[in-house]
């Protein structure tokens, strides 16, 4: 039979070959079942972990700024000097710009990470379903606590 629209269970015993976002992932066996809802579990985890990590990300870039652009002001009131940028100026620019960078490349994972979880899921099937809602339930709990360690 083609593909399902619908949620099903599978089963090995039917003649219906499940893929899974390649044309290599094909499951073919309960041992391949239990692997793919792995897998998509574990995709899960990481997708929360990389949320959580940007968000720290941004958090630690917003903060370096703060404290870098109170000690440049407290310097040039201080020294009155020229209005040539200081060195402490581009330090934090160069620190905010691959923080900037980093949090890019992130988001771009996170993002193509949504979209395997995603199109997993519309393979309909029951089993990758919970897989994908364990493992976002699970990275949750392993990564927020992450949030409030700053």
């Amino acid at each position: 039979s083609g593909p399902h629209f619908y949620f099903f269970f599978g089963s090995p015993y039917t003649s219906y070959l499940l893929p899974l976002l390649f044309d290599f992932w094909s499951v073919q066996s309960p041992a391949g079942m239990a692997l793919s809802v792995l897998v998509v579990l574990l995709l899960a985890v990481l997708y929360e972990g990389i949320k959580v990590g940007k968000a720290r990300l941004l958090h630690q870039a917003l903060m370096s700024l703060s404290i870098s652009t109170s000690q440049q002001l407290i310097e040039e009131i201080d020294q009155s000097s020229s209005s040539s940028e200081s060195p402490a100026v581009s330090r934090t620019h160069l620190r905010w710009f691959l923080c900037h960078f980093g949090q890019s490349l992130l988001h771009v994972a996170q993002v193509v990470i949504g979209y395997f979880m995603m199109l997993a899921i519309m393979s309909y099937n029951t089993w990758i379903f919970f897989g994908v809602v364990l493992g976002s339930g699970v990275g949750y709990y392993l990564a927020c606590p992450h949030l409030s360690m700053t």
